[in-house]
C-alpha cells in the first residue's frame, strides 16, 4: 500500500527500545545473556502491538475487519497456504542447517570462531541491499502478475536485476572498505582480524555477483507463482550445497571457517544458476 515509511518508523523504534533495554540490562541490571534476551522479546511485542492497531485502520486502502477474522474461505485459505507452507519449509530447513553448520564451527579454535562471528555481523552489513531488493521484486513483479500484465512483469524483472547487481556492487565494495575500520572496535588478535577480512571479502564477491541472483530473483519467480519450484532448489541447495560442501572443505580439507564461507558462496551460486536459467526459460 505504499506505507513502507511506517514499517521503517516501527522498525526503527523497536530497535531503539532493544538497544537501550540492553544496555540497561547488562550493564545496569547485570542480567546477562537475560538482559540482552527481554528486551528483543519486547522489542518484537511492541512492534506487532503498533502493526496490528494500525492494520484496524479503516482509512487504509486495505485493511483488517473484525467480522472476517475468524471467517473461513476455504477457496483463499488454500492460495496462501500455497505459498505458505513452501516458504515455512525452506525457512525451517534453512534453520536446521544453520544449527548444524554452528555445530561444525564450534569444533574451531577459538580465534576461527571468534573471526566468524565478526564477519557474519558485518555480512549482516554488505547483505542489507539484498534483503532491501527482495521485498521490491515481490512488490513489483507480484502487482503486475495480479495484473495480468506478463509483460509488464518481464520489463521490471530484467530491470530490477540490473538494479540489485548495480547497487550490491557499490554497497559490497564500500563495506569492504568500511571493514578494517570496524575492526578497530574490536578487541581481537592480529590473525583473527587477517581472517575476518578474507572471510568478509569472500562474501563480499559472492554477494555482489551471486546472490542478487540466488535471493531477490527467487523472490521475483515466488512472485508468479512459482512457488514450489523454488523451494524445492533452495532446500536441495541449502542441503547438498551449503551443508554437503561445509563439511568437505571445513572438516575434510580442513579449511576450517573459510571453507564454510566458500560453501555458502557454492550454495549461492547453484541457486543463481538455477534460478535464472528459470527466469530466462519463461522470459
Amino acid at each position: 500500500m505504499a506505507k513502507t515509511k511506517v514499517t521503517m518508523y516501527i522498525s526503527f523504534a523497536a530497535n531503539i527500545i532493544n538497544v537501550v533495554g540492553n544496555i540497561i540490562g547488562v550493564y545496569v541490571l547485570k542480567a546477562g545473556v537475560a538482559g540482552v534476551a527481554y528486551p528483543s522479546l519486547i522489542s518484537r511485542v511492541f512492534s506487532a502491538i503498533i502493526i496490528t492497531v494500525l492494520c484496524f485502520n479503516k482509512k487504509l486502502e486495505a485493511y483488517y475487519d473484525s467480522k472476517d477474522i475468524f471467517r473461513f474461505d476455504g477457496k483463499m485459505l488454500k492460495r496462501i497456504l500455497n505459498i505458505a507452507i513452501p516458504n515455512g519449509v525452506e525457512n525451517g530447513i534453512f534453520q536446521l542447517v544453520k544449527v548444524a553448520l554452528s555445530s561444525i564451527v564450534a569444533m574451531f579454535g577459538t580465534y576461527q570462531i571468534a573471526a566468524n562471528g565478526v564477519a557474519q555481523s558485518i555480512w549482516s552489513l554488505a547483505a542489507l541491499i539484498g534483503s532491501a531488493m527482495g521485498p521490491v521484486f515481490i512488490t513489483v513483479i507480484g502487482q503486475c502478475m495480479g495484473a495480468k500484465d506478463v509483460d509488464q512483469a518481464k520489463f521490471y524483472f530484467s530491470k530490477l536485476i540490473k538494479w540489485s547487481l548495480a547497487f550490491s556492487i557499490v554497497w559490497n565494495v564500500l563495506v569492504l572498505a568500511m571493514t578494517p575500520f570496524i575492526l578497530q572496535f574490536y578487541n581481537l588478535a592480529n590473525e583473527t582480524k587477517h581472517l575476518i577480512i578474507i572471510l568478509v571479502i569472500i562474501h563480499n564477491i559472492a554477494n555482489t555477483v551471486v546472490f542478487p541472483l540466488s535471493g531477490p530473483l527467487s523472490q521475483g519467480l515466488r512472485a508468479t507463482g512459482d512457488v514450489k519450484f523454488t523451494m524445492i532448489v533452495s532446500i536441495a541447495s541449502t542441503v547438498g550445497g551449503r551443508l554437503v560442501l561445509s563439511i568437505i572443505l571445513a572438516l575434510g580439507l580442513h579449511l576450517g571457517v573459510i571453507g564454510i564461507a566458500l560453501a555458502m558462496c557454492g550454495d549461492w551460486t547453484i541457486r543463481a544458476i538455477i534460478f535464472y536459467y528459470r527466469y530466462k526459460s519463461n522470459a
